[in-house]
């Protein structure tokens, strides 16, 4: 086989494990503290951190951290079990994902709309029928960010162990003697031949969770009100679109750098079961604490922000699909489209050709879905107002994260495509958002 530098770096630096060594220690400090600001302070972070320099740090863990509960860790070991479940045995269309560095191109099974639905309906049933109460999941929110926690520590713990052990792609492993074992090893980790790790925990247990989260804050802020806010709604609605969104294109999801590119390891086994739930219901857990309600206008405003950033995000991916699956024969914006072909080669000494598209969404900047994602993020956000910092949390990571993803993406397909690259950045300028970077 032979190396290739687009899909991975294999040595890790000293900044790099520093860097790795930090996020592992302050990861869970964030969610904890976010949570602690919600419960104790009023959502006030300032407030938080004043709190903390006052009491000293132990004497504030000891006050304000979040408890574990025997029935919280029950309830989020069946979580998983259900949708580990619903993921193994639910029928659903095949798919092939993206081309590895190692040359291999994976089968994956894409049902999560219908384990979705089984869900949702599932927690209804319950909720009309009086067998659970649909705000059982804010009531209990400690014990399951405690347990969410653990697990996440546990996966991202025993990811690296078995792609060190018992690789299931080794040509796609990322491993040397300067490898951090914090840091991402495998790439598609499976069990047997069919159970993906990394595709089970992206799409599984966090985003199914997102918007049964967002119900059961809904149902305790009409609890505590006797009503459900504008707000909330809104921003329900908004992430609903997001996440159902999500599954429909499921199939579309394989091909995202998330899958092609990312091996898994504390960032994605760590992220996806407890960071990707806590912090991007924020608004719907500031929103129950914390209700505002917003004029028809802001309303409107935000709703319209919202859905216009789903239609360029949706439009840009479908252009980009529609125009590669067409080999180029296409129309978009009413013109014929333009596009450069480029080669590109795996470790098999295979020769793939593609696609870059100069025209739609992506000549007018070269990562559109991004763009589309960081507006998406702001309008959510959005309901919540301008007087808390806390609910914006999401926006501000989605702003670090798609600007670092940016330029990971400039250097992969630089690596990948060399003068291909050069001439689509040549033709078009802006990375991220157009007029601005």
């Amino acid at each position: 086989m032979r190396q290739v530098t687009w899909g991975r770096a294999s040595k890790a630096g000293l900044t790099t494990s520093i860097g790795a060594l930090f996020m592992v220690v302050s990861a869970p400090l964030w969610v904890h503290l976010d949570w602690i600001a919600l419960e104790y302070f009023d959502a006030s972070l300032t407030t938080t951190l004043r709190a903390l320099m006052s009491k000293g740090p132990i004497t504030f863990v000891q006050e304000y951290s979040p408890h574990p509960s025997y029935q919280a860790a029950l309830g989020y070991t069946a979580w998983l079990a259900l949708q580990s479940l619903l993921y193994s045995y639910l029928p659903g269309p095949k798919c092939l994902g993206q081309r590895t560095p190692g040359g291999h191109q994976l089968s994956y099974t894409t049902n999560g709309l219908t384990a979705w639905y089984i869900t949702h309906i599932a927690f209804l049933a319950g909720a009309l029928l009086g067998l659970l109460d649909p705000a059982s999941i804010a009531k209990h929110w400690q014990g399951l960010l405690v347990a969410a926690n653990a697990y996440g520590f546990a996966l991202a713990v025993l990811a690296p162990l078995k792609g060190y052990w018992c690789p299931t792609y080794r040509e796609d492993c990322k491993i040397s003697g300067e490898q951090h074992p914090l840091l991402d090893v495998e790439l598609n980790p499976r069990i047997g031949k069919h159970y993906d790790l990394k595709f089970f925990h992206n799409g599984r247990p966090g985003i199914v969770a997102w918007t049964l989260i967002n119900f059961s804050w809904a149902a305790y802020q009409r609890e505590r009100l006797g009503y459900v806010t504008n707000p909330m709604l809104l921003v329900i609605a908004l992430q609903t679109l997001y996440v159902v969104d999500f599954f429909i294109n499921e199939n579309w999801y394989t091909r995202t750098i998330d899958i092609s590119h990312d091996h898994f390891g504390f960032m994605l086994a760590w992220g996806d079961t407890t960071f990707l739930p806590t912090t991007y219901t924020l608004q719907a857990q500031y929103l129950a604490r914390n209700p505002i309600h917003l004029t028809p206008l802001h309303t409107l405003a935000i709703l319209a922000t919202g859905l216009t950033a789903y239609a360029i995000f949706r439009s840009a991916n479908h252009q980009r699909d529609h125009v590669r699956t067409h080999n180029g024969a296409a129309r978009l914006w009413g013109r014929p489209a333009t596009f450069i072909r480029a080669s590109y080669s795996t470790s098999d000494w295979q020769v793939h050709h593609t696609i870059l598209l100069t025209s739609g969404w992506w000549g007018v900047v070269r990562h559109a879905n991004y763009f589309a994602d960081l507006l998406l993020a702001a309008a959510m956000c959005a309901t919540c107002g301008v007087t808390h910092v806390l609910p914006w949390t999401y926006f501000f990571f989605m702003g670090v994260l798609l600007w670092h993803r940016c330029g990971r993406d400039e250097r992969r397909c630089r690596a990948k495509y060399g003068a291909f690259w050069a001439e689509y950045c040549e033709k078009v300028p802006w990375r991220l958002v157009p007029g601005v970077y």
